[in-house]
């Protein structure tokens, strides 16, 4: 069988492989069970107390940067990662496993587990950075694996795009990785962007969807999230495979 999905029967005659309806990496799979299971147990275990006790320790407050460290506990130090982990509701993370599944499988094909892991805590930390640049010294709590979901999505958009401009669910990881400004003239590229950045902007003017479980998008550390995979993207890859065509 070749790498880019055709098998290679006895009598030479080349049959186009099926792609599995769903075959994600062991790495994301174990992504998505472990939110899973810490909402579980914030729903369904601890007390109202122990949850609170849990988003005031591992929740990110862009708050904490304002004050000296010196006066505050350590969760200055974590929750820039942890809060990735924690959700407001079952529609909060599932809309998240959503979006990972379809942009993330075919990033952590490429890039492996290892560096899979290293980029949900970079791109994590990019996306409050960001935020907290536009919010400096507010008191609101962040949660949620968005701005690692879009992380995963700028660093899509630099490689699962083929020269027709479809997406292959199994083999868009083999694709070429674009240079930015290869990136910035490809056309599936530019209007897969500008239809989320669009997206992104009407949510921070409170045109669109509102409110999440009652509190509001932190769209900031989305866009801070795709420009830091988009951007940084390269540093992580190590795929060397041209594009595959079609």
């Amino acid at each position: 069988m070749r790498n880019d999905g055709v098998e290679v029967e006895n009598g030479g005659l080349e049959v186009r492989r099926r792609e599995p309806a769903f075959n994600l990496p062991g790495s994301l799979v174990a992504a998505l069970a472990l939110l899973t299971f810490i909402h579980v147990v914030r729903t369904y275990l601890l007390s109202p107390a122990a949850d609170e006790f849990v988003l005031l320790h591992f929740a990110f407050i862009p708050g904490r940067y304002a004050i000296a460290f010196s006066d505050q506990d350590m969760g200055w130090l974590w929750s820039p990662v942890t809060y990735s982990l924690l959700h407001g509701n079952w529609e909060h993370l599932i809309f998240n496993a959503f979006w990972m599944v379809a942009f993330g499988a075919p990033v952590v094909r490429r890039i492996g587990p290892w560096r899979f892991f290293v980029f949900w805590c970079l791109s994590a930390i990019a996306s409050v950075a960001f935020h907290t640049a536009l919010n400096w010294g507010a008191m609101i709590i962040v949660v949620g694996a968005s701005g690692v979901v879009s992380g995963l999505m700028g660093a899509a958009a630099r490689f699962v795009f083929s020269p027709s401009g479809r997406i292959s669910r199994q083999f868009a990881h083999l694709n070429r990785r674009l240079t930015i400004p290869e990136a910035l003239s490809n056309r599936s590229v530019l209007v897969f962007s500008g239809i989320w950045f669009l997206t992104n902007f009407l949510i921070g003017f409170g045109q669109i969807f509102g409110t999440v479980g009652g509190g509001a998008i932190a769209w900031e550390a989305h866009i801070g999230g795709f420009l830091f995979g988009f951007l940084f993207f390269p540093f992580f890859d190590a795929a060397t495979g041209e594009i595959r065509r079609d």
